[in-house]
């Protein structure tokens, strides 16, 4: 089904980061998989052709394209070719934003640089060894003790664990309020910040995923992210586009497993003719087919609701938990059509497969989403 919401600057746009892609990363992503890191020269190089915060004011080094679409190529391209380690989307449209929206001209003029020519890594620690999606029930804390906040907590599957030089840490700032929570801009050789393990995931083989520690760690009031009592709806505010970004790559995700399926039924043989010869796996493909574009129209609806600051939460969680629900039936009926080489690593397919099954759970799960949903429904 053509797309019409692109126009010729994205379209532009996209070669150059398809080009770049092809050239610095899929060549290394073997070797980055074994590894459980991608080499964070990449990370420099998409920071030279202004693949980072391509948002961003021109002042600090970005493009100033205030436009999610970009950030939707983005997405769009990693997932075409199955990356999970080289997380720009986490970086540019998760983190980064945080930084812009509420961080003070100083911070902005102190980091943003370096965050977009890739020198400085970001992440985001919410998500902790007793609370996942209920951010309230977080028991990291951040004592203020005058000219800094002394931080103590632990987090847990943090994604860019260990390459952020940076890490937004979500901590709660007053006891007798559970909402009460500061945002933390914890940098790399800070004391009493350390890093455990890289994580052994089902999937996501080259994402560094880690869980940190905070023993007293001191983080200087500069380094405070506004008011450090409204952490939580600070949370909470960049969540829509978090969602919208998960959507993005999921619906992506579902079109490049979907279309290494075709690729595989049409040259794999049984009973004397193609695999895409028989009812059932062209019913299958037309299934499939159809919900994929259904999925992307109702996404590209909400990256233009958002370039309009016109995204409700409500809406971002339905996309999000239609379009992970649909890249888990993806994968799951691709490797059921590759039969046993859909359950062997070195097809694209069961990487996939094994790559898509945390969409429905990090960034809220689908349970969470459902709860979001129907709250705005008023029932």
């Amino acid at each position: 089904m053509q797309r019409i919401h692109f126009e010729t600057e994205h379209d532009m746009f996209r070669d150059s980061f398809r080009s770049f892609l092809q050239k610095e990363v899929v060549p290394h992503q073997e070797a980055w998989e074994e590894a459980g890191v991608v080499d964070r020269e990449v990370w420099k190089k998409a920071g030279e052709m202004g693949f980072l915060l391509p948002w961003a004011d021109e002042e600090y080094g970005g493009l100033g394209l205030k436009d999610f679409r970009y950030e939707q190529v983005m997405c769009e391209e990693l997932a075409n070719i199955n990356e999970p380690g080289f997380m720009i989307p986490l970086h540019s449209a998760l983190c980064g934003p945080y930084i812009a929206e509420y961080g003070n001209a100083e911070q902005k003029a102190r980091l943003l640089p370096g965050i977009i020519r890739g020198e400085t890594i970001l992440a985001v620690a919410m998500t902790e060894p007793a609370a996942g999606s209920d951010l309230a029930g977080m028991r990291a804390t951040a004592v203020d003790k005058g000219d800094h906040y002394l931080l103590n907590g632990s987090k847990v599957f943090i994604s860019n664990g260990l390459l952020a030089d940076v890490v937004i840490v979500a901590a709660k700032t007053d006891p007798s309020n559970k909402h009460a929570m500061g945002l933390f801009l914890v940098e790399r050789g800070m004391e009493g910040f350390e890093r455990g393990r890289n994580l052994k995931k089902l999937g996501m083989k080259s994402q560094d995923t880690a869980e940190l520690f905070f023993n007293n760690v001191k983080v200087p009031k500069e380094n405070v992210l506004g008011d450090a009592k409204a952490g939580f709806f600070y949370l909470m505010n960049m969540l829509a586009q978090e969602r919208l970004t998960n959507a993005c790559g999921a619906v992506a995700g579902a079109e490049a497993a979907l279309q290494t399926t075709i690729d595989y039924v049409k040259e794999r043989q049984a009973f004397g003719r193609s695999v895409a010869q028989f009812q059932n796996t062209r019913f299958k493909l037309a299934e499939m087919r159809t919900q994929v574009d259904v999925a992307q129209v109702f996404v590209d609806r909400c990256v233009m609701d958002h370039n309009q600051k016109k995204l409700t939460p409500e809406v971002a969680a339905e996309a999000k938990l239609f379009t992970t629900e649909l890249l888990g039936k993806v994968v799951d009926e691709g490797v059921q059509l590759h039969g046993g080489w859909g359950y062997m690593w070195e097809y694209p397919i069961c990487k996939m497969y094994a790559n898509a099954r945390i969409q429905r759970i990090f960034a809220g799960t689908s349970e969470i989403m459902k709860e979001i949903i129907s709250r705005g429904m008023k029932l």
